[in-house]
């Protein structure tokens, strides 16, 4: 069992069976976990996208503020388990809202050719800084190379599946 199953598996046992539909989805690196639940959302058959809209937001801030004193007490458990700090977050339909998540600061080198892409991103107001024209570009590579980077996950998984039977 790889550590996110092991997360999401105590997370299940942990966690009021109502606050998600279903189990939380968990993301972990090395220095936080994410913990997404989908919620529940009453069905408005009658109402418009921007009705909708609106009555999502209201679950999203009322599970934010019915559940925060609980999340903050799992959120230590699970820090005090893992050594990672916990952030928490709620999906409805297809829009994702993350709490309190970290920043972390990752150093790089960067030859000049590419010092200068993040220098024109600056330059046009795409980003306020170098470091914020980077988390840009990455984030853009991200969304469009999500299958590739799929495979290549899959692929560590399977790496690590077969370290752990041998010798």
């Amino acid at each position: 069992m790889d550590m996110t199953e092991e997360i999401r598996g105590w997370l299940v046992g942990r966690l009021p069976e109502e606050w998600f539909d279903g189990a939380p989805e968990v993301r972990v690196d090395r220095e936080e976990i994410t913990v997404v639940g989908a919620l529940r959302v009453s069905d408005l058959p009658e109402a418009g996208e921007a009705e909708r809209a609106v009555a999502a937001r209201g679950h999203v801030q009322a599970f934010r503020e019915s559940t925060r004193d609980r999340r903050i007490e799992v959120a230590r458990e699970l820090e005090h388990r893992t050594g990672r700090k916990v952030a928490w977050g709620v999906r409805v339909g297809e829009d994702e809202d993350l709490f309190t998540t970290l920043s972390v600061p990752v150093m790089t080198r960067l030859r000049q050719r590419d010092r200068q892409v993040l220098d024109t991103l600056v330059d046009a107001g795409v980003a306020r800084s170098r470091s914020d024209a980077l988390a840009w570009c990455v984030r853009l590579v991200g969304r469009h190379a999500d299958d590739w980077l799929g495979e290549l996950r899959a692929a560590m998984a399977e790496v690590e599946r077969v370290r752990a039977t041998g010798p």
